[in-house]
């Protein structure tokens, strides 16, 4: 998007807690990563976020093992699901920011031999749900409604709406071209 950031990882417990439903889990770990990276350093324009993937009421984290991944993968094959993204923006002298985006994702059945050669593949790895909708995965999405960046990972039009409103310079683009 033309904005030079800085990658600082935040070191913070994302167990989900007992009850702990998706949306105010993604909420709480975003905060907790603005909070820890903004103690870390102080008066810097920060963005934090966690995106889950939950279906009927179960949060997919990140598969560790195959098997995690495939059965990740097969609970979501033929049903919908959804996407949500907390993010919170700090900045000096600016209020909290929180917004959560949340998209739903459709996929289609599939052959126990196609789910075999999908996990096989690896692209499950570090991905919530165990796919990347971007990725080889796509070729299983039947549908999604709302933001398809969120599903990838950070649903860039919200993001940069909330960066604009609190005045973070934004790069402008020309037909195609940044200015």
């Amino acid at each position: 998007m033309g904005i030079a950031v800085q990658v600082v990882p935040a070191h913070v417990d994302e167990s989900v807690r007992p009850g702990e439903q998706a949306i105010p889990y993604a909420q709480r770990v975003a905060l907790d990563k603005a909070r820890a990276v903004a103690a870390a350093q102080p008066g810097r324009w920060l963005l934090a976020a966690d995106t889950v993937v939950e279906i009927d009421g179960e949060i997919l984290g990140k598969p560790e093992t195959p098997e995690q991944a495939r059965g990740m993968v097969a609970r979501l094959l033929g049903a919908e699901h959804r996407v949500s993204t907390a993010f919170v923006v700090l900045g000096p002298d600016a209020p909290v920011v929180e917004r959560v985006v949340t998209t739903s994702v459709r996929m289609r059945a599939a052959a126990a031999a196609e789910l075999d050669e999908y996990i096989a593949g690896g692209e499950w790895r570090g991905k919530a749900g165990g796919y990347a909708v971007q990725g080889m995965a796509a070729a299983l999405v039947t549908g999604v409604d709302g933001s398809i960046t969120n599903v990838i990972g950070l649903p860039l039009a919200e993001v940069l709406e909330e960066l604009e409103a609190c005045a973070v310079a934004m790069p402008r683009y020309t037909r195609g071209v940044r200015a």
